[in-house]
Order: structure tokens, then C-alpha cells, then sequence
């Protein structure tokens, strides 16, 4: 069995202390035992990276017989099962055979077509894991033959794996408390919190399992911080998705589980705010499009010409970009992964990235202020020629930068499992079990180990990273390390090379977030890069990985 943990304890989820509105605050650091791999809690096989693991159980008296066991010889021959999701692809079957002594011959069907047989002389309990090729719902069927009394039983239960697979869907909005669209027409209260509606909204699935938002704060009045999350009861959140001031209008992108076809979004400040949410793409528990991810690379950027025409986008202009069959990504991506920035925007407006023929969605992908450079992570589908679009809905010209991170196609099997709630991995204002608070350095990098070197890397992360403390204008590059844990353990790292690409911008004073999904490297070590000459204190939060396994 092959467990995947976090080399950042567990115990940090549950160490979590209240927030004051404003920028999250960190959970109290808490070492892991040995600094090693973390130690899985509650149910067997359960990967420590992902919370409590489902359960699908099916008890004993659910068994079939096909002949009276009594009369038969064996009076007690039953089967009961429980099912554990142990990655996102692998199922833990814990098969507990009650019966008396005789020769039994049992096999497991796994529901793919696929089936494992083994011997027992009388009452067995097997714990037995089996890797799906697809991420979906399976019957799993285990029959026991008795072959001493000539008697048969059988049970089985539906398994649905933790993995799910990427739907591209057009950008469309589904909240705007301004308007009244997906909530109310008002705005959302201080530690307010909306519940919106996705399952079964805008042609998505109403079986969806997690969905993708470019959440936008506006219109606020004093400092505060919006978390999304998937429950409905209301948890002051010990992490934060966005973080706003007076007067700002912020976007981010989540990725975000759906209980019972429903997000919460909610506002950790104590005034109240506008929410606006747009859907991109969507998760479901069947064979979609998997992710693949790139080292970051810039694709384009209309100050240098590259990608596009050289000069600025103007006022409402539209160009196209070439997304299949460039820096990466392959013939056949459905959607694509971008850092999207503005920069030298001569006045306040937004752009919007969308599929190429198609016209422009009354969506928004990035938010700005004349003067302003800020970035955004978002997911676009991409069009059926190969490219996206990226209009500029500001009456004045603005220059525009794009770096590609990954993509989806139905190539990649590799599944998003999300947090059962966001992980703290590190907060630099507090100690960490492997460094002491403090700021990263002016043009260093902070290096975060993920994994055990032995549990080999997941394909990507999806992580919330918060830029807080600034002395001045700078901007954050993430990139996966050449070196392992071991080698920094040891002094063997070699120093990784500087990022051309961004994740994120900022200013002085301010506090700024981005999504960033960064494969781990060979080691799953993740550098995070201060690009500025001021020192800068970083909030580096969990939401889930992608992984083939």
C-alpha cells in the first residue's frame, strides 16, 4: 500500500486559532514527529494530505447466500465490507469473511473488469488495495465459495473514487450580489456568508464534485478577507482565499469541493462587501480531462511582442493567442492554466480571457486600478482553432502578460483530490518545524518541502499563496526545485536556477493572493520566489493536489 503524506504535520489542521478580520492568520505551528512523514489519522489507508478519508461500508446481513448455510454446515458464513479512498485513483478493500472452518475460495471484483482471488480455511479478514486506470464509480463484488459445505455468499458495494477529472466550461457568472444573480440583492455582511448554489446551475452537473471560481471582492468599506469553502455550517476559517482593503476590488481563483451542490463563500471581515464568483471549469467523479502541469513559461507579453502584436492592448481591443501546440501545451488541451497580469493599465478597468470564437463573456478575469500591476491565476477553456481570447475592458490601452503553468486533456489521467478543508503548510511570521520565522529575503527563495523523498512526487499542487508585510513594488515566481529534501538535509542542493515567470504582484503595504498549481519536481520541494529588494513574509495554504496515482 502506498500512502502519500505530508511532510508538514497533520496535527497543523488541527491547531487552528480564530481569525481577526483582516489577512488570515497562521494555525500554531506544530513540528511533525521525527520532521518525517506525518502519521495518518482515522480510517485505514487514509493519505494524510486530503483529511478524513469516505467510507462505503456494507454489513454483513447484506449478504446473499445461495443455500441455507445452516443446513449447509456453516451457519455464520457472511461477508462484510468496507472501502476506504486511498488516493485518488486507489481503493483499500477491507474484506472481513465470517464462517466456520472449511476451504473457501474467494475472489474480489473489482467492477472494471478486473478480479484477484485467493484461499482461506475458515474466517478471514484481508485489507487489499487496487489501483483504478479511471477515476468513477465502481460495483465491487466479493464472492466466497464454500467449497466444503457447497455453499456460495456474496456481497458488494459502490465505490466511487477520490479522484476527480476537468470539465472546461465557458466563463459564465453565477454570483453577483450587486445584481441579486445566484444570492440576494445586497451585500454580504460582516462574517456574513452566501450560499451558493452550483450543482445543476449553468449546464453544471448536479453530481458535481468540486467546481472552479474566479472570486471577485468589491465595494468594500474597511479591511477583511473572503474564504470559500464547501460546508454549510459557518467555521470562522483558519485560511483565507483573498484578502481586500477599503475601496479595493480583488479577484482569485479557487478550486473548492460541492456538498450537496453547494459552495459558501465567506466574508471574514466585519463590514460588509460585494460578492461576484464566474465559473470556468468543473470537477466530477467520471472520465474527464486530466491536468499536466508545466514548469511556469511566458507566452506572452504585448511590452516585448512576444505572443501578440508589441504594444499595448487598447481600450476594449481583443487579440488571440496560440495556445495548442506552444511552450507545452499539446494538440488537443481542452482548457489551459495561466498567470494572467496587467500592467501599465492607463485606467481602471478589467480584462477577461475566454475561449477564441466565441464573444466576449460579461466576466472578469483580472481587476485593476489605473497604474496598477496585479496578476490572477485563471483556467480557460481553450477554442476549437487551438487558441483564447484576452480582451482589455478598460476604455484606456493596458499592457498584458501571460505565463502558461499547465493544462487539461483527456491524455492525463492525473485527478484533483482536494483538502477536506485548506492546510496551513507555512506562515514565515511564525516558526515552521524546519525554520525560524522571519521574512524571505530580498531576490531569495523560500524553499517548502512537501513530501517524504520515499513517497515519490504527486503531478502538481494546488496551493493558496499570500504575499503580506511588503516594504515595496515586487512580484512572486514559483517553481518546482531541482533537489530533493534529502539533498538540503544533507548540503548536496545545488541553488535552483531564477524564474523568468510570476506568480504574483505587489506594492508596498499591501497584502496580495494568487492561486498558484506548481508541479513539486522530482522531490516535491516547491521554491517560492521573492522577486523584489525588500523582504516579504509569504502564507502558503493547501487546497489539494493532482495525482495519477
Amino acid at each position: 500500500m502506498r500512502n502519500r503524506r505530508l511532510i508538514v504535520s497533520a496535527a497543523l489542521v488541527a491547531a487552528g486559532i480564530g481569525l481577526v478580520p483582516g489577512a488570515a492568520q497562521a494555525a500554531g505551528p506544530v513540528a511533525p514527529a521525527g520532521h518525517g512523514a506525518a502519521a495518518s489519522a482515522g480510517a485505514p489507508g487514509k493519505a494524510g494530505v486530503q483529511g478524513t478519508a469516505a467510507a462505503f461500508h456494507s454489513p454483513a446481513d447484506r449478504t446473499k447466500v445461495t443455500a441455507q448455510a445452516e443446513a449447509a454446515g456453516n451457519p455464520d458464513l457472511a461477508i462484510e465490507l468496507e472501502a476506504y479512498e486511498n488516493s485518488a485513483h486507489e481503493i483499500l478493500l477491507v474484506s472481513d469473511v465470517k464462517s466456520a472452518a472449511a476451504a473457501l475460495e474467494i475472489t474480489l471484483d473489482w467492477g472494471d473488469g478486473t478480479t484477484q482471488k485467493y484461499a482461506a480455511s475458515g474466517a478471514d479478514v484481508q485489507n487489499t488495495t487496487h489501483m483504478y486506470a479511471e477515476v468513477g464509480t465502481y460495483a465491487v463484488k466479493v464472492t466466497v465459495k464454500d467449497t466444503t459445505n457447497n455453499v456460495t455468499a456474496v456481497n458488494d458495494l459502490t465505490f466511487v473514487t477520490a479522484g476527480s477529472e476537468f470539465t472546461p466550461h465557458a466563463p459564465t457568472r453565477v454570483l453577483d450580489t450587486r445584481a441579486g444573480v445566484g444570492a440576494a440583492k445586497a451585500k454580504v455582511g460582516g462574517q456574513g456568508m452566501v450560499a451558493l448554489k452550483v450543482g445543476g446551475v449553468a449546464k453544471i452537473p448536479a453530481d458535481v464534485a468540486a467546481v472552479v471560481l474566479n472570486v471577485t471582492v468589491t465595494n468594500a468599506t474597511d479591511a477583511g478577507h473572503i474564504a470559500v469553502q464547501p460546508g454549510k455550517d459557518f467555521i470562522r476559517p483558519t485560511t483565507s482565499n483573498l484578502n481586500y482593503v477599503a475601496g479595493q476590488t480583488v479577484p482569485n481563483l479557487v478550486i473548492v469541493p460541492v456538498v450537496d451542490g453547494y459552495v459558501h463563500l465567506v466574508n471574514g471581515g466585519w463590514a460588509s462587501v460585494d460578492l461576484l464568483a464566474d465559473v470556468t471549469g468543473y470537477f466530477t467523479h467520471s472520465a474527464a480531462d486530466g491536468y499536466a502541469p508545466l514548469t511556469p513559461v511566458r507566452a506572452v507579453d504585448t511590452r516585448a511582442g512576444l505572443g501578440t502584436a508589441k504594444g499595448q492592448v487598447a481600450g476594449y481591443g481583443t487579440f488571440d493567442v496560440e495556445i495548442a501546440e506552444r511552450n507545452g501545451v499539446p494538440k488537443g488541451a481542452t482548457a489551459v492554466a495561466l498567470n494572467l497580469t496587467v500592467t501599465n493599465p492607463q485606467e481602471a478597468g478589467h480584462l477577461t480571457a475566454y475561449p477564441s470564437g466565441q464573444a466576449a463573456p460579461s466576466t472578469s478575469s483580472v481587476n485593476f486600478t489605473a497604474g496598477q500591476t496585479v496578476a490572477n491565476s485563471v483556467i480557460v477553456p481553450v477554442g476549437p482553432d487551438g487558441k483564447i481570447s484576452v480582451r482589455n475592458g478598460s476604455w484606456k490601452p493596458a499592457d498584458v502578460v501571460m505565463d502558461v503553468v499547465g493544462y487539461y486533456t483527456p491524455a492525463s489521467n492525473a485527478a484533483f483530490r482536494p483538502m477536506s478543508e485548506p492546510f496551513r503548510l507555512i506562515d514565515t511570521r511564525e516558526d515552521a518545524w524546519y525554520r525560524t520565522a522571519g521574512p524571505v529575503p530580498a531576490r531569495e527563495y523560500l524553499m517548502l518541502p512537501l513530501m517524504g523523498d520515499s513517497a515519490g512526487p504527486v503531478t502538481g499542487w494546488v496551493l493558496n499563496t499570500t504575499v503580506t508585510n511588503t516594504r515595496g513594488a515586487g512580484h512572486l515566481s514559483v517553481a518546482p526545485d531541482p533537489n530533493t529534501w534529502t539533498d538540503y538535509q544533507k548540503g548536496l542542493q545545488t541553488r535552483p536556477e531564477r524564474p523568468g515567470a510570476s506568480a504574483l504582484n505587489w506594492t508596498a503595504g499591501a497584502t496580495v493572493p494568487n492561486l498558484v498549481q506548481s508541479p513539486g519536481g522530482k522531490g516535491d520541494v516547491i521554491d517560492f520566489w521573492n522577486q523584489g529588494w525588500e523582504p516579504v513574509d509569504m502564507i502558503i495554504d493547501c487546497f489539494g493536489y493532482y495525482d495519477t496515482k
